[in-house]
């Protein structure tokens, strides 16, 4: 995940980003060469020949302690305080054989630890034992008084810029990283968005479909039974397959109708409710079974996501009715409102009710829906005949379910 968030966002827009960032080895190597060329100018202004001199001992080691000095500054970014105590090292050892000037490759060392190292208890004293080394050296050699403190002071705003710097620079990278999470978790959330998405689909044409085709299929049988003896009863089947069948396709058209990107004008069907229970049970009974919609309590009020879930349950009870009871079965269908929920109850007296699994997907879709509207569901068989659809459902939405979980 890390990978691909990395790839997706853009690399920040850096001004200062060039040599020192692109070729690191090879900035330090340029600048460690420079460092050291300055100091062996810086000595041959002062005057002072013995620097130069690789006859004697000592200028040998002068000079051994400056290429020293300069070209550890190669290993300054991983290994920062260890180069500066190098470094001040080979600047007292040069302070104590030559006496010369003093190295130029201080002041860049003293940029990189405050740049470069994390422990700040070390980056400090390493700041401190050059600001020492200075003004002492200053205080006894070549320049008492208050310039020695002044350059000393110099010394440690070099060591402070670069401090300020990296401060700088852990901020961008923590911003950069918040971004990245940010990404990471927007991702996350657009892929549960999708998933729960496909899971409200799924549903709702799983209850669209199984309900009319159920219908459909019972209507069909029914006329094909009586089609040779009794015409008139099997044109009003085929009446009734037909009517199934253009509700199922109004249904679909206005589930797929959400999906696309709504025009001006155009205005989407609502979504069926309590209302349309009587509707949906004369289609029922023109299957065969005898359905009783009984409702007590005050139904006027209630949200249309309650609504559409009550209507959805039965309609899903039902067909489970006409597939597995069969026709010639009694059907009670209650919904009572009290004590600030609604009772949904869905009763047959069909047989093989103890025989009938709730198991499939139309039992663990409404089970879903009732979960979701933050109450529960409960299937299962009557004795040896009959089957209960009962569920209970809050009439105050839980705020996650009316956000997260409603219909489009």
């Amino acid at each position: 995940m890390a990978e691909s968030d990395a790839s997706v966002l853009p690399r920040p827009v850096r001004p200062a980003q060039g040599l020192f960032e692109r070729w690191p080895r090879l900035s330090d190597l340029v600048v460690a060469t420079l460092a050291f060329a300055a100091t062996l100018l810086m000595w041959s202004r002062s005057g002072d020949g013995a620097a130069w001199s690789l006859a004697s001992f000592s200028g040998q080691a002068v000079y051994l302690c400056a290429f020293t000095a300069h070209f550890a500054l190669l290993w300054r970014r991983d290994h920062p305080w260890r180069v500066h105590l190098v470094i001040l090292l080979c600047a007292v050892l040069v302070q104590l054989i030559g006496p010369v000037e003093g190295l130029v490759g201080l002041a860049v060392s003293l940029y990189s630890l405050g740049r470069h190292e994390a422990d700040r208890h070390r980056s400090l004293a390493g700041a401190l034992s050059a600001f020492a080394l200075v003004v002492s050296d200053l205080e006894l050699t070549t320049m008492p008084g208050p310039g020695a403190w002044m350059t000393g002071m110099l010394v440690l705003l070099v060591w402070y810029v670069g401090r300020r710097l990296r401060f700088r620079g852990e901020y961008l990278r923590l911003l950069e990283e918040h971004a990245r999470q940010m990404e990471r978790a927007q991702h996350a959330e657009a892929e549960r968005a999708v998933a729960a998405e496909r899971t409200r689909i799924a549903r709702e044409m799983h209850d669209v479909i199984a309900h009319q085709i159920s219908l459909m299929t019972v209507q069909a049988g029914a006329a094909r039974t009586v089609m040779k003896a009794d015409t008139e009863a099997a044109a009003t089947a085929i009446a009734a397959v037909e009517q199934a069948g253009r509700q199922a396709l109004t249904e679909m058209r206005h589930l797929l109708g959400v999906l696309r990107p709504s025009e001006s004008g155009q205005a989407l069907d609502p979504q069926p409710g309590i209302d349309e229970l009587p509707a949906l049970v004369r289609r029922v009974e023109q299957a065969g079974p005898e359905v009783a919609l009984e409702t007590r309590g005050d139904l006027s009020q209630l949200s249309t996501q309650l609504q559409l879930t009550v209507f959805r349950i039965v309609q899903e009870a039902l067909t489970n009715v006409i597939k597995h009871a069969g026709a010639p079965v009694n059907v009670t269908v209650s919904i009572e409102r009290q004590n600030g929920e609604l009772i949904v109850s869905v009763i047959d007296d069909g047989p093989g009710g103890a025989a009938r699994l709730p198991g499939g997907h139309g039992i663990a879709g409404m089970r879903e829906r009732a979960t979701l509207l933050g109450g529960h569901l409960s299937a299962g068989a009557r004795g040896a005949r009959g089957f209960e659809v009962r569920a209970v459902l809050p009439v105050s939405i839980p705020s996650s379910a009316a956000t997260g979980g409603g219909e489009a």
